[in-house]
């Protein structure tokens, strides 16, 4: 699809070769399952290579 490859050139992902990198949807619904937050959600508050990447870090870092 046209949109995952736009998405893909601007995806903050630290993995290059990840199966689901620009399917927002696709990488979603798999951190979701695992209780994460992608790194596109720690873009804005910090490096998108955090290594913790729950819910509460995502917390702490958006409220620091």
């Amino acid at each position: 699809m046209e949109c995952i490859k736009q998405n893909a050139a601007t995806c903050p992902c630290p993995k290059e070769e990840c199966p689901r990198r620009g399917a927002c949807c696709e990488c979603l619904k798999h951190h979701l399952a695992k209780q994460q937050l992608p790194a596109c959600c720690f873009a804005a508050v910090s490096s998108p290579f955090a290594q913790d990447r729950s819910f509460a870090a995502f917390a702490r870092l958006a409220s620091a």
